[in-house]
């Protein structure tokens, strides 16, 4: 897949339109261009995740492999599977992409004690970032499940990858984790 972009203003979005992978136009409140501009979000926070000096080093590689995987998905919902250009050769989420999430989830929530309460988002400056990016990434997986044929290897990625800055968001705190205690506010 080529890309070749030698001017970022096209002005053919002036009018409220856009067009996606396949050429067609819609609306730019459609609800695939909702749901990668949510995509995109998450893999611009997962940016800033990436600048913050008490990230865990091994987190690095896992997260850019992410962000590379959050570009498929993004590809993947700008073009609709029955769209008249549908090729063999369309960048699509893949089962095996939801896998490599799952293997890490494993590894990593191995490494960790069994939760017994709630946490609250926070703790280290990069546990408290990769919660927003959780939030996010649930965000966008809601608004996948509004675009209507979308392959369903997106939403389960989506799925898996919130548990996976879950946790590692838990792995960043290192045991230090702020815990719920309900009702303390009373």
């Amino acid at each position: 897949m080529a890309v070749n972009l030698t001017r970022i203003y096209t002005r053919l979005g002036d009018a409220g339109e856009t067009h996606l992978g396949d050429m067609s136009r819609v609306p730019k409140t459609h609800p695939r261009i909702e749901a990668y501009g949510e995509i995109d979000e998450l893999n611009s926070h997962i940016g800033v995740v990436q600048t913050l000096p008490d990230l865990p080093e091994r987190l690095g590689p896992w997260l850019r492999r992410v962000q590379n995987d959050l570009f498929d998905l993004g590809a993947d919902l700008s073009v609709p599977e029955d769209s008249a250009s549908e090729r063999k050769d369309r960048l699509r989420a893949t089962p095996e992409q939801v896998a490599w999430v799952e293997e890490r989830c494993d590894e990593v929530n191995a490494e960790l004690e069994p939760l017994r309460s709630f946490l609250l988002p926070g703790g280290s400056p990069a546990a408290a970032h990769l919660h927003v990016a959780r939030t996010i990434c649930r965000r966008a997986e809601r608004r996948v499940l509004l675009v209507e044929g979308a392959n369903p290897e997106v939403a389960k990625y989506l799925n898996r990858l919130s548990d996976l800055l879950f946790i590692l968001a838990r792995s960043a705190n290192d045991g230090d984790e702020p815990l719920w205690q309900p009702g303390a506010g009373r």
